[in-house]
């Protein structure tokens, strides 16, 4: 199932979105993950995409994160859906039509075949809005991993 992945993307722009998200992360103490599914399980064929992305955001453990500043990309490649899921801590500072509009400019690249540049558009989006709120401390720590996610 992976080869539907490499449809979509190569490993180049894995580790391109890997060291995006990584520059970005040096200037918030807030997290960014995007997670890749090439189909979504059998048994949540009934599950929303909000109630899918909520149960990968807690798989990650991304709402374990000190501040709860983690934000998530979460797509499911064979059904061409994505969800855009942040935090508690961050909810209370940017507006969630944020992630709205962000998601429409993102549907704009993808409906060109675009799929790396469209999630390198995200994380810089994502990290400009989490840098603004939620600076780096001096203190911080990488708390979740820079590599993006790949699953069957």
């Amino acid at each position: 199932m992976l080869e539907l992945f490499y449809k979509f993307m190569d490993d180049d722009a894995l580790l391109r979105l890997s060291q995006r998200i990584k520059e970005k992360e040096r200037l918030t103490s807030g997290e960014i993950v995007i997670s890749i599914k090439c189909k979504r399980d059998f048994l949540s064929g009934k599950s929303t995409l909000r109630e899918l992305t909520l149960k990968e955001f807690k798989r990650l453990k991304l709402s374990d994160t000190r501040d709860r500043t983690g934000v998530i990309i979460f797509l499911i490649l064979k059904t061409r859906e994505f969800f855009i899921l942040a935090d508690e801590g961050i909810n209370g500072k940017v507006p969630a039509n944020t992630w709205d509009g962000l998601k429409d400019e993102m549907v704009s690249y993808f409906s060109h075949g675009r799929y790396s540049e469209g999630l390198l558009h995200a994380v810089d989006v994502i990290g400009a809005k989490l840098s603004e709120h939620f600076p780096i401390k001096p203190d911080d720590t990488n708390e979740i991993s820079n590599m993006v996610i790949v699953r069957e």
